[in-house]
């Protein structure tokens, strides 16, 4: 999840005054709208402050109220969990936030506005009216701004971070379309995330990208963008057969084994059947993997397009053509097969981003896709981090 702006304990700042510091951990419920609101909230006491001190921190002005003095730790219990924040204190007294009574009084109309801020790309100057009209918080555009570029800061350092750190045997590769307003047209564009399986067993994402498709291209910039950042040890990647995918895994991870997804292969193959002969059909595809030998598989599979041609010939084909690639899997050791012979690590994790993302419909803009998936993102790299059981027990390599 995204770091918290300030920490309330944060150590002395400079010329001996307290200030909050950078937070050292993640928030303790990750969850995207409270990262928000507790970045967007801490962003309007620090304008409530200068406002009433008529000066910026270290600015002499000849007109100023008085003078910082620290931060005090501030508790807020909202629908989202317990907040923390750190208030401004004044050293000559008389300075009193009235955010918070404010909030409570008006909380589920705040984080309704704040949801749209950050995800939605609201403009700054919209978001101030409805914050004014509803509780008269006096948040200009350019805290608002401010809050936003933090977020952004944030996202950007995760997707920027190195990867040389652990080596990477597996990797699950996986995309999704959204829609995204681009110069005044509404286009489909393409999120492409790569999940890692490190030599420890632990999952993590590796980054998100955006793309116009699933081209060639796009994928060789996001392999190529691992590799700078220190990707290393990749000896299986795990997709669907996009040819995009299949070109720049050729070109960037050279030596590494493909495995089709058997789950994409399946739905491709009753998708040619008519709906009568599908479950027929999916016991018997499903067969084709109770072997662990390859030959078997293959055998196995050959007897099910054989079955099936007269009545499914586009089907048999299709099997026939694509069988082999997913069974690359069988190579590796069978503790890890059964989570490595699909992408449905990543396919569970994109109906939970489908959840969310289906609240806003069309992007009003490319940042603020980048934003709503990076958050998302975060929160499930922390997620899967903190794990205290490992995903696979790479002791058994």
């Amino acid at each position: 999840m995204v770091k918290s702006m300030r920490n309330p304990n944060g150590k002395a700042s400079q010329g001996g005054r307290e200030g909050p510091a950078e937070a050292d951990g993640m928030f303790v419920q990750p969850d995207v709208l409270k990262a928000m609101v507790q970045i967007a909230v801490q962003h309007v006491l620090e304008g409530q402050v200068e406002r009433h001190l008529g000066a910026q921190p270290y600015e002499r002005a000849a007109g100023r109220q008085g003078h910082r003095n620290g931060y005090k730790p501030r508790t807020m219990k909202t629908r989202l969990g317990e907040l923390e924040f750190g208030v401004p204190q004044v050293r000559e007294g008389g300075f009193r936030p009235t955010l918070f009574e404010r909030y409570q009084r008006t909380e589920k109309a705040l984080l309704m506005t704040l949801q749209e801020m950050f995800i939605k790309g609201v403009s700054t100057r919209e978001v101030n009216d409805v914050l004014e009209a509803m509780g008269g918080f006096a948040v200009s555009p350019g805290l608002v701004s401010r809050a936003t570029a933090e977020l952004d800061e944030q996202i950007r350092k995760w997707r920027e971070r190195p990867l040389a750190a652990h080596e990477y045997p597996y990797l699950i590769v996986d995309a999704r379309y959204e829609k995204v307003r681009r110069g005044g047209r509404i286009e489909s564009t393409a999120v492409l995330v790569i999940c890692g399986i490190d030599e420890a067993g632990r999952r993590d994402v590796l980054g998100y990208w955006l793309g116009d498709s699933e081209s060639e291209a796009t994928w060789g910039e996001a392999f190529g963008d691992l590799k700078e950042r220190g990707l290393r040890g990749v000896e299986l990647v795990v997709s669907d057969a996009h040819q995009g995918i299949r070109k720049a895994l050729a070109k960037h991870l050279q030596g590494a084994a493909w495995q089709r997804c058997q789950v994409h292969l399946m739905r491709e193959l009753l998708n040619k059947a008519a709906w009568q002969d599908r479950k027929g059909l999916a016991a018997d595809l499903k067969a084709i993997y109770t072997s662990e030998e390859p030959q078997a598989c293959l055998a196995a599979a050959e007897a099910v397009a054989a079955k099936w041609e007269k009545r499914l010939p586009k089907m048999a084909k299709a099997l026939r053509a694509g069988v082999e690639d997913t069974l690359a899997v069988l190579a590796f050791p069978r503790e890890h097969r059964r989570r490595l012979r699909t992408t449905n690590m990543i396919e569970r994790q994109n109906r939970e981003f489908r959840k969310r993302t289906r609240k806003v419909s069309i992007f009003p803009n490319e940042s603020s896709c980048i934003r709503l998936f990076g958050a998302m993102i975060l929160e499930l790299s922390e997620k899967w981090q903190g794990e205290e059981k490992r995903y696979l027990n790479m002791e058994r390599r």
